[in-house]
């Protein structure tokens, strides 16, 4: 049998980048905000024993989204940056689970997430022995290194190069550690851009799982608008 997971879903920022008041995690994609999508799908997850929602001080929109009402979703305080905001979320996880727990660690902008994705990456993680994983895709377009102008300096090779995407998978208390000496040792604030750097950074190699449906990141309006699209292609075949 299958140990329980929990997860995180930090969802304390506010996205700039889309250009709206609203944070984007509580923008409405069809019926319902993107976190509540988000939320959604994770709580079909398998195996599932919490869900731990990491909040801005002061939120006031949490409230209407309708899964934080159910029993096995919970939310804390978050941070000043993402590394923050998981390490709150962990800290909320070990006070109520062995720190050998698998914590899936999933982003609030990305709403479209496949529920058997994950599985295969959490069968892909406990068959493999590895210390963690996390879902990717493979660099499809040109890459191109710019100067400080935006001149084009070097093509980059995208041979062997992934898009990480989350969830992110590991021990509750391997990745508490790894994000806690990341920020104890005074390292930039945008140097731990995932999960999985901060484990990187400890010497470990984490398992790379292939995404095989979408799973876009909303960060700038053009992604909305695919998104909704997306997620309304999804709904009418279902």
């Amino acid at each position: 049998m299958n140990e329980d997971m929990w997860i995180v879903v930090p969802a304390a920022g506010r996205g700039e980048r889309m250009g709206s008041s609203l944070p984007k995690q509580y923008i409405t994609i069809g019926e319902h905000t993107m976190l509540q999508h988000t939320l959604t799908r994770l709580l079909a997850v398998k195996d599932v024993a919490g869900i731990v929602v990491t909040l801005a001080e002061g939120d006031e929109h949490w409230p209407s989204v309708a899964a934080g009402r159910e029993a096995r979703v919970h939310s804390t305080i978050g941070g000043m940056t993402r590394a923050d905001s998981v390490i709150a979320g962990l800290r909320f996880v070990l006070n109520h689970a062995p720190a050998s727990s698998w914590v899936l660690v999933h982003d609030a902008a990305r709403p479209l997430v496949s529920v058997a994705d994950i599985k295969r990456l959490t069968d892909a993680v406990r068959n493999s022995g590895a210390v963690g994983g996390l879902l990717a895709s493979p660099v499809n377009d040109t890459l191109k290194r710019v100067d400080e102008y935006c001149c084009v300096e070097l093509t980059v090779t995208r041979r062997n190069l992934w898009q990480a995407q989350t969830p992110q998978m590991f021990r509750a208390g391997e990745l508490f550690e790894a994000l806690q000496s990341g920020a104890l040792s005074g390292a930039p604030a945008d140097s731990i851009t995932d999960e999985s750097s901060a484990m990187e950074g400890m010497g470990h190699e984490p398992l790379l799982v292939e995404a095989l449906q979408p799973n876009l990141k909303v960060t700038r309006p053009a992604d909305l608008t695919l998104a909704t699209l997306l997620l309304a292609n999804l709904q009418s075949n279902s």
